[in-house]
């Protein structure tokens, strides 16, 4: 073989070679591509439930029952049933005011909740809070919600109290929250303890926190209202 036979046999021998390393690497850089956009797509696994936060004091809280026996937690056995995709938070807390309810919102406002259903202002009531000063915070409250989150569903949770401060109070104070829902263009629960609030059979000795039967009943007031929501 000649020296120019053999160039030429070395010289084929490296266009051919320089040609299968790119099409290797051009391959691996299709396979890594691929497997980039593999990655990147979303799963159904990963889709986020809805939330509903229950916000208030110690009738959301459960007193006296189990967490699990309260309210809340039948509305969340009511969503499962149906099969709905929402998952229900308690937020209730024994003993909180609407002050202290707007106090500590910003916490529960950290993930945005699709459904926020406010009970607080039972506590100022029975304290004889002014009333100028309970509409300020339950506002507060909404106004805090509405501009982190304007497209979360507000649901407003009446409560009354007992005649022991006076009529013109006890007055002013149920006419207060149908006020603030209209206010604000809100779902308002009229009376939260409807059929619950007076009798003794469905409340605990205290006559003010609901047994376990009477959160049955409470349950059912607020899917009323809760329902054609979801």
């Amino acid at each position: 073989m000649t020296k120019t036979s053999i160039l030429r046999s070395l010289l084929s021998l490296s266009i051919i070679g320089v040609f299968f390393s790119a099409c290797s690497s051009e391959q691996k850089q299709g396979t890594d591509e691929k497997k980039e956009v593999k990655v990147a797509e979303p799963t159904s696994s990963e889709e986020k439930a809805k939330t509903i936060l229950f916000f208030g004091d110690s009738m959301t809280a459960g007193y006296g029952v189990d967490q699990s026996q309260a309210f809340p937690a039948l509305v969340q056995e009511k969503i499962d049933s149906l099969g709905l995709d929402y998952k229900v938070i308690n937020g209730g807390l024994s003993g909180e005011t609407s002050a202290s309810g707007y106090s500590r919102i910003d916490w529960f406002l950290e993930d945005r909740p699709d459904i926020f259903i406010l009970e607080l202002g039972g506590n100022d009531g029975l304290r004889g809070i002014q009333l100028d000063e309970t509409r300020k915070n339950l506002q507060g409250i909404i106004d805090k919600i509405e501009e982190k989150y304007p497209d979360t569903k507000i649901v407003l949770a009446g409560m009354q109290i007992p005649p022991n401060m006076g009529q013109e109070y006890t007055a002013e104070f149920q006419k207060m929250y149908p006020e603030i829902a209209e206010k604000n263009d809100l779902v308002l629960i009229p009376f939260l303890l409807e059929g619950v609030g007076g009798n003794a059979a469905l409340n605990q000795p205290d006559g003010i926190h609901p047994t376990v039967e009477g959160h049955q009943l409470v349950a059912k007031n607020v899917w009323e209202f809760l329902g054609p929501i979801l």
